[in-house]
């Protein structure tokens, strides 16, 4: 009889446990019940979809051609505060493209930093890895000691036990990620002044960023890139090593998201990368029109 119960009750706790573990099903778009498609996707070669938006000079026309790729919690519909004078000055066309399981781009289960990469994808803000094998243990620990415990915890969790990730950021015991508890200390005094700044126009597109799932969207992020790379930074090599094309990056030192200390001894590293820290800048410095045509300006003119 107790054999029974305890047995009743152990088979409870497992259905329980795996319930809290498994994220749910993704609502794709165009799918039954799903969000509606209402903009121009082209299909992979893997059978997924990737939702577009073009902005700039006609594509026939345009000098130069620029893939945009949107950040965390973001999609194709951001708007970068570059005037129209300066667009058909430089000539330039803009792609903005959904990544997977944000917007209207089909989620990928598998997605990771390599997968990324192969949809040609680069980040809005440089990104930090705390766990590359070639970071001395004094960078990556004094980067990571930046962060909230908060934001520590949950990246540990990316990191060691991502098959807990979607109970870690759906439980209540503990805070798990301050940016999408709506922290605002995350951000520096430069950030806050952007926020204001673009709190006065309607953020377009921004209902659609997480329709698909928050899981898919917001939580495989965070999975993708504090989950074991498949490379280490150190070993990536000059792709321009004829000085057809340079690297650039952009790190603001007010940046209370993405540390310095870290892109900064990476840049030291790898000579070829053109590093520019900004010293009153944050993490959204994209956004503010000067920094956004200068750097415009850097990679198209040099």
């Amino acid at each position: 009889m107790f054999a029974a119960i305890a047995v009743a009750l152990a088979a409870g706790l497992l259905s329980w446990a795996y319930q809290t573990i498994k994220p749910p099903p993704p609502k794709i778009c165009g799918s039954p019940g799903g969000p509606p498609i209402t903009s121009p996707r082209v299909k992979l070669s893997d059978g997924r979809h990737l939702a577009y938006r073009e902005m700039g000079v006609p594509k026939e026309e345009a000098k130069h051609k620029i893939i945009v790729i949107h950040g965390f919690d973001s999609s194709k519909d951001l708007s970068l505060p570059v005037s129209q004078e300066t667009i058909e000055e430089l000539s330039i066309y803009f792609l903005f493209f959904d990544r997977a399981g944000y917007g209207e781009s089909d989620p990928y289960p598998s997605r990771s930093v390599k997968s990324e990469a192969l949809s040609g994808a680069s980040l809005v803000v440089p990104f930090v890895h705390y766990w590359w094998p070639s970071l001395p243990a004094n960078i990556s620990r004094e980067g990571f000691q930046t962060l909230c415990t908060a934001d520590q915890r949950t990246f540990q969790v990316a990191h060691h036990t991502p098959w807990l990730f979607y109970w870690w950021m759906t439980q209540k015991w503990f805070p798990s990620l301050s940016i999408m508890a709506g922290n605002m200390n995350l951000f520096s005094p430069p950030d806050m002044e952007i926020i204001k700044k673009l709190s006065e126009t309607p953020n377009v597109g921004q209902e659609k960023v997480r329709q698909q799932g928050v899981h898919e969207s917001l939580h495989r992020d965070i999975l993708a890139g504090y989950a074991k790379w498949e490379f280490d930074i150190m070993d990536i090599s000059n792709p321009f090593p004829n000085n057809e094309g340079s690297v650039h990056l952009w790190q603001g030192y007010e940046d209370r998201i993405i540390p310095f200390q870290i892109n900064r001894y990476i840049a030291e590293k790898l000579p070829w990368i053109h590093y520019h820290e900004v010293p009153d800048a944050g993490h959204l410095m994209l956004f503010k029109t000067e920094l956004c045509e200068a750097i415009f300006r850097a990679l198209l003119l040099g």
